[in-house]
């Protein structure tokens, strides 16, 4: 039997890393087995081309080699780890995934849609998740609350029109694909936002 894939995509300061933490403590509990990775990264390679993504010294790096190394490390993650997890019945779980190739390189940095969707097809081909968790609040609200961008991550120092953009086009990507997006606000408390996110997910599990 197949397994299920599901991602978990937001802007910076979304809460998404501490929200993708508790959902893998409520697998753990309920004995769920499952697979869980992140992007860029979750291989040996992949977890080098993350590096040069992200190093702030790698400030001449073109849009169009950003969005390359996204969809390198992509495609070694799919055929390492991905494809052989689903294909073996498991449940993966992945921390962001090409949609944000899509809100990142697409829109905020203007690349467009269908270079993003070029450059990806090779690595993702059919291997789309059957949910996607978004955390839908503003970047401004985001950032005040995360009490500004991490120093060390050069996408974080991007700027908050950057920032702006992404949000703008997760919300198209949304408006786009609305069945598989679970839309979550995450102004709550942390239990409150979880329990949104697991109760979710329960049709998926």
């Amino acid at each position: 039997m197949k397994g299920k894939f599901i991602t978990f995509e937001g802007c910076e300061g979304s809460g998404k890393s501490t929200h993708v933490t508790l959902f893998r403590e409520y697998l753990d509990k309920n004995g769920i087995d499952y697979v869980f990775l992140r992007e860029p990264g979750g291989t040996e390679i992949s977890e080098k081309i993350r590096k040069i993504i992200l190093d702030i010294e790698n400030k001449e790096m073109t849009d169009q080699a950003e969005a390359l190394l996204y969809a390198a490390a992509r495609a070694q993650l799919i055929g390492e780890k991905i494809l052989p997890a689903i294909n073996s019945g498991k449940l993966v779980v992945v921390d962001r995934y090409v949609d944000s190739s899509f809100a990142y390189q697409a829109y905020a940095r203007g690349l467009g849609i269908d270079f993003v969707k070029k450059i990806n097809s090779f690595a993702i081909e059919n291997c789309m998740p059957d949910c996607t968790v978004f955390l839908d609040i503003s970047p401004r609200v985001a950032f005040e609350r995360k009490g500004g961008a991490d120093k060390d991550d050069r996408l974080e120092l991007s700027g908050i029109e950057f920032h702006e953009r992404v949000y703008n086009g997760y919300l198209k990507l949304i408006e786009s694909e609305p069945n598989r997006f679970v839309v979550i606000d995450p102004t709550g408390t942390k239990q409150e936002t979880h329990e949104k996110i697991v109760n979710a997910l329960k049709k998926v599990l």
